[in-house]
C-alpha cells in the first residue's frame, strides 16, 4: 500500500508531486520518490523515511514549463525500505510507479534476466518498466508496448509510467488498486485518492478495474478489454480543509473529537421518528434473506463482531462474522439465503474485496459499509451504505469505527422492521438512544485532562488486558488494538468471563487491566471477573458509571441508560487513553511504524 501522484502540465511539477505525496503519506512512509521528463531530459529523486527527506533532496531542483511527472510514497511489501527499492523504478529510459502486487513477477523477472536485463531492486514493480522497454524496443510503439505489458501482468496494480520514447505522455492502468484522473483546463492529475488533487483539479474520473490508457497535452485516451471507450468526468467537490489538523497535535486526536459531529451526519435522514430508512436499499432488499455473514479486517472486524450481538438480539436474524484473510482460504459454505456484508474504511482492502468477489461468484446478495464513495468495494457490491465519517487520515481508525458501528446498529433495526421482528416499544427505545449518541461522544476538557494525567502510570509493565462482556468484548478488542497500534505496547482484548480459563495466570501488579464495566448490561458479572483479577494483584483501571472500590484508577462515565450509549462513551475513553500513552512515549500517533492506512495487498 502506497500513494501515487502524477501531473502533466506547465506548472512546477516538483511542488505538485510533493504536495500530493504529503496528502498520501498516510498510505506509506518508508520511502518516496519523483521522476520528471521535461525537454527530453529525465530527472529523478528518491529518499528513505519521511517525505521531508525527499523535500531536502529536491530543494535545488526546478521543473517549470511543459512536462510529465510521477511520484510515489511507499510502504514496503517486496524488499526493504531502501532507496534502491523506492519508486519510481528506472529502466533504461523510462520510469514507473505502482501500487499493489504483481503476483507473477518472479516468472517475469526470470524471463527478463535470461534476456540480459539487470535488476537493481528487490521489488515486483521493477519488472513492469523492464517489460515495457522490452516491448517498446520490439514494436517501436510506446502505447502498444504498454498494452502488451499490462496483458502480461497478474495481480493488483495501479500504474503510472513515463518514458523518453514518449516524452509528452503519461501511461496509466488500474486493476484492483485505486486510481483517478483529475482535470483542470490543460492540466491532468493522477492520484490514489481525491485529497492530493483537491484545490488543483476541477473535475475527476475514477478508473474502473481493467481500464488503462494514456494522457498527453492534447487528450486522454481510455481503453478496456473491448477497446477505446468514452468516459464522463464529474465535479470534484471535496474541501481540502477537511484533511487538515485544525490545531490538534495529531489527525487522530482531531478525528476523536470529530466523532460527535460525524455521528450526526451518519444518522441524518436515516434515523426517523418511527423507524430507520436507508435510501440506498430497495424496499425488498431483505426478501429471502434468513442469515447475515459479515466479512472484514482489523478495526472493521471489531465493528462486525459488535453487530453480531445487535442483529441477533434486535433483528432476530442469524449473523456470523469472518476475518476476510481467513475466509478466503477456508472453503466457506455460502448459502443463497445469506446476505454478505463487507466493511472497510477505505473500500480498497484487498482481502475484503476478494472475499466479496467469492460471495458474488457463489450468487449471494452483497452489501458494503464503507467510508469512500467510488471505492472498489462500493462498486463491486449490490448495494452500499456510506458511513459519512469524512476523511480519516490517522492510520489508527477512530471515527470510521464509530460510524461503522452506528450504521450496523441502524441496519439491525432496519432488518428488524423489514422482518417484523421488532415491536414499536423496542424500536422507540433504540431510536431514542441513537439520537443521544452524539452527546455520548463529546470529549470534555475534564475527561481529556484526566486521561492525560493517568497515562503516565501506564508506560511500563508487561502488558494490558482490555476486558468486557457482550458488545463490550469487541470494544475491548478494539481498545487493545488501538493501544498496540500507536504505543507498541502489548495489549489483548478478552471476554471478561474467559480470564479464569488461562489468561489470569499472567495477573500481577505489572499487568494493567482496562475493565469496561457498563451499568446497563451484565454489571455484576464483570464486577466479579475484575475482583478475581484484583485478588491476583493486577493493576485495575475501571471505566464505568459506577464507582468501583478495588480500582487503582477509575474513569467515570455519564451514560448508563442504554448499552450502546455506554459503548460509545467508553470507546472514546479507550481511544484517548491510547493516544495519550503513545504521546508520552514519544511516538507519532498518526503514522505508527510498519502500518499504513489502506491495506491493498494480502
Amino acid at each position: 500500500m502506497c500513494g501515487i501522484v502524477g501531473y502533466l502540465g506547465i506548472k512546477e511539477k516538483k511542488e505538485i508531486l510533493l504536495d500530493g505525496l504529503q496528502e498520501l503519506e498516510y498510505r506509506g512512509y518508508d520511502s518516496a520518490g519523483i521522476a520528471v521528463i521535461q525537454d527530453q531530459k529525465l530527472d529523478s529523486y528518491k529518499a528513505t523515511g519521511r517525505l521531508e527527506n525527499l523535500r531536502d533532496k529536491t530543494r535545488s531542483f526546478h521543473s517549470e514549463g511543459f512536462g510529465v511527472s510521477i511520484g510515489h510514497t511507499r510502504w514496503a511489501t517486496h524488499g526493504k525500505p531502501t532507496e534502491l527499492n523506492a519508486h519510481p523504478h528506472l529502466g533504461t529510459y523510462s520510469y514507473v510507479v505502482h501500487n499493489g502486487i504483481i503476483e507473477n513477477y518472479r516468472t517475469l523477472k526470470e524471463e527478463l534476466i535470461s534476456e540480459g536485463v539487470h535488476f537493481l531492486s528487490q521489488t515486483d514493480t521493477e519488472t513492469i518498466v523492464h517489460l515495457f522497454e522490452k516491448y517498446d524496443e520490439h514494436f517501436k510503439d510506446p502505447f502498444r508496448a504498454f498494452e502488451q505489458t499490462i496483458v502480461r501482468l497478474e495481480g493488483a496494480y495501479a500504474i503510472l509510467l513515463i518514458s523518453k520514447s514518449a516524452p509528452d505522455t503519461i501511461f496509466f492502468a488500474k486493476n484492483g488498486s485505486p486510481m483517478l484522473l483529475g482535470f483542470d483546463q490543460e492540466e491532468i492529475f493522477f492520484a490514489s485518492s481525491d485529497t492530493p488533487i483537491i484545490g488543483k483539479a476541477r473535475e475527476v474520473y475514477y478508473l474502473e478495474d481493467g481500464e488503462y490508457g494514456y494522457a498527453t497535452k492534447k487528450s486522454v485516451k481510455l481503453f478496456d478489454a473491448d477497446g477505446e471507450k468514452s468516459f464522463a468526468r464529474q465535479p470534484l467537490k471535496a474541501d481540502r480543509r477537511l484533511a487538515q489538523k485544525d490545531g490538534y497535535r495529531f489527525f487522530m486526536e482531531k478525528e476523536i473529537y470529530e466523532q460527535s459531529g460525524v455521528m450526526s451526519e451518519t444518522m441524518m435522514g436515516r434515523v426517523l421518528e418511527k423507524g430507520i430508512q436507508f435510501e440506498e436499499l430497495s424496499d425488498g432488499f431483505f426478501e429471502g434473506i434468513n442469515a447475515i455473514k459479515i466479512c472484514a479486517c482489523g478495526t472493521s472486524y471489531h465493528s462486525a463482531l459488535t453487530a453480531t450481538y445487535l442483529f441477533e438480539r434486535i433483528a432476530k436474524i442469524r449473523c456470523d462474522v469472518e476475518i476476510a484473510s481467513e475466509f478466503r482460504y477456508k472453503d466457506p459454505l455460502l448459502m443463497q439465503d445469506t446476505l454478505f456484508i463487507t466493511i472497510s474504511q477505505s473500500g480498497e482492502t484487498a482481502d475484503t474485496l476478494e472475499a466479496l468477489k467469492m460471495a458474488k461468484r457463489a450468487g449471494l446478495k452483497s452489501l458494503s459499509i464503507c467510508n469512500v464513495d467510488n471505492s472498489a468495494l462500493v462498486r463491486e457490491s449490490d448495494a452500499a451504505i456510506l458511513t459519512r465519517a469524512g476523511i480519516e487520515k490517522g492510520v489508527a481508525s477512530t471515527k470510521a469505527f464509530a460510524t461503522q458501528t452506528m450504521v450496523l446498529w441502524m441496519l439491525a433495526l432496519y432488518v428488524g422492521q423489514a422482518k417484523k421482528h421488532i415491536c414499536d416499544e423496542v424500536l422507540t427505545t433504540e431510536i431514542t438512544a441513537m439520537l443521544q449518541t452524539p452527546k455520548a461522544l463529546i470529549v470534555t476538557d475534564t475527561l481529556h485532562a484526566k486521561l492525560h494525567r493517568l497515562s503516565k502510570r501506564y508506560l511500563h509493565g508487561h502488558g494490558f488486558f482490555f476486558i468486557g462482556r457482550d458488545i463490550f468484548y469487541p470494544l475491548a478488542l478494539e481498545g487493545a488494538l488501538k493501544l498496540k497500534e500507536i504505543s507498541y505496547l502489548h495489549a489483548e482484548g478478552y471476554p471478561a468471563g474467559e480470564m479464569k480459563h488461562g489468561p489470569i495466570a499472567l495477573a500481577d501488579s505489572k499487568l494493567f487491566t482496562i475493565a469496561l464495566m457498563p451499568k446497563s448490561i451484565h454489571y455484576e458479572k464483570i464486577k466479579s471477573n475484575v475482583e478475581e483479577l484484583s485478588a491476583r494483584d493486577a493493576t485495575i483501571c475501571a471505566i464505568s458509571p459506577e464507582p468501583f472500590d478495588l480500582a487503582d484508577d477509575f474513569i467515570k462515565t455519564q451514560y448508563d441508560a442504554h448499552p450502546m450509549l455506554e459503548f460509545f462513551e467508553m470507546m472514546v475513553v479507550t481511544q484517548l487513553l491510547a493516544l495519550e500513552i503513545s504521546v508520552r512515549l514519544g511516538n507519532d500517533a498518526d503514522m505508527p511504524r510498519n502500518l499504513a492506512k489502506s491495506v491493498t495487498v494480502e
